[in-house]
């Protein structure tokens, strides 16, 4: 009788199961196109929470006078989150297209009417090449020329196509944030909730689910915070000295030191670096030394200092697994990368560590 009553249970279990799974994959693809906001508001309602928990504190969600203070915190904090966010963006896209414009034109100018100067400083980047690839690469002062002329006027008739591209994706940004602003204030409202919801789908103890949580919320504290914060901490710095020592495009470099800050050892050095050589190659070594100096001690310098404070020994990940998982991530995820490039690997690595202990195979 156990043996006859147990082959319908098991069919009946992968019946089962294959609905779940099934039903699964279609819950995720109708979420799919809102990964990116949800993220994003996920990772700003961690943030904020502890923040929020405070000015909520005094209020009883159990009598209306409670739920309404709640309700209008929460819409507090949603709508002027995302205005902190919308504002400086807006600016930062305005500015960098302008000083993208204004950065080929100088340099075609400078090309074109500065020959003996850009010529000498050609011959020097000619030189440099054909000695680094031990003659193997060979091209001319002219040729370089060339090329760079050819390439810029390339960019200058896709701008454009690229304007067209640009208000597309700006639209597309404000139709985000207006889902986002949704999307937080529920988050502040239902977090507690949604969260458990959330978690009752995975099929482990709560011990474990209790310890993923904590790491999850961890992790996204201190890689927005360690990371993110810090990449652009030294961008707006870099932003500053560049527009002190009047580089032109500044915005656009800075913009540029916000994204080779999460390469280990090099770093903003891979930036200001270069536009020192170039002022030194131009005549203008003073400039181009001094431009060096405080651009190591006060852009390079902030990750040694404030990266080790906020992240400490939190994170204990190599910089170099960290580094390969970002440019993983946004291989992958596009710009969500940043994120949850590291995040998959460290919470990887969570989850590989409770199996051991769960299995005692450590």
């Amino acid at each position: 009788m156990t043996g006859n009553s147990g082959k319908p249970r098991l069919i009946q279990s992968i019946v089962f199961a294959s609905i779940l799974v099934l039903l699964f994959i279609l819950v995720c693809r109708l979420f799919a196109p809102f990964f990116s906001i949800l993220l994003w508001a996920i990772l700003l309602y961690i943030l904020l929470k502890p923040l929020h928990q405070r000015c909520t504190a005094r209020f009883d969600r159990n009598t209306l006078k409670g739920k309404v203070g709640c309700n209008v915190w929460a819409v507090i904090f949603s709508i002027s989150t995302v205005f902190l966010i919308l504002v400086p963006v807006s600016f930062v896209i305005f500015q960098f297209y302008r000083q993208v414009m204004e950065l080929i034109n100088q340099i075609l100018d400078y090309l074109g009417s500065h020959s003996f100067n850009s010529n000498n400083i050609l011959e020097d980047i000619s030189r440099v090449i054909r000695e680094f690839s031990s003659e193997q690469i060979v091209i001319s002062a002219d040729e370089l020329r060339s090329n760079i002329q050819d390439y810029l006027t390339m960019g200058l008739q896709k701008l454009p196509k690229l304007s067209v591209d640009v208000a597309h994706s700006v639209g597309t940004f404000i139709a985000g944030l207006v889902l986002m602003v949704f999307s937080l204030f529920f988050f502040f409202i239902d977090g507690d909730y949604l969260s458990k919801l959330a978690l009752r789908i995975i099929p482990i103890r709560k011990e474990y689910i209790k310890a993923l949580v904590l790491k999850f919320k961890e992790i996204a504290r201190r890689l927005v915070l360690g990371y993110i914060m810090v990449a652009l901490a030294e961008a707006v710095t870099a932003f500053i000295i560049f527009s002190v020592f009047r580089v032109s495009g500044s915005l656009v470099f800075a913009v540029m030191v916000f994204f080779v800050s999460f390469i280990p050892m090099a770093g903003p050095f891979l930036i200001w670096f270069p536009l020192g050589l170039l002022r030194i190659l131009d005549g203008n070594a003073g400039n181009g030394i001094l431009l060096m100096i405080i651009s190591g001690a006060f852009i390079s310098s902030i990750e040694n200092f404030l990266r080790p404070i906020i992240l400490g020994d939190r994170i204990q990940l190599h910089p170099l697994i960290i580094f390969f998982a970002i440019l993983g991530g946004i291989f992958a995820f596009g710009f969500n990368g940043l994120i949850l490039g590291p995040m998959v690997v460290i919470l990887f690595l969570t989850v590989f560590d409770l199996f051991l202990t769960e299995y005692k195979l450590e």
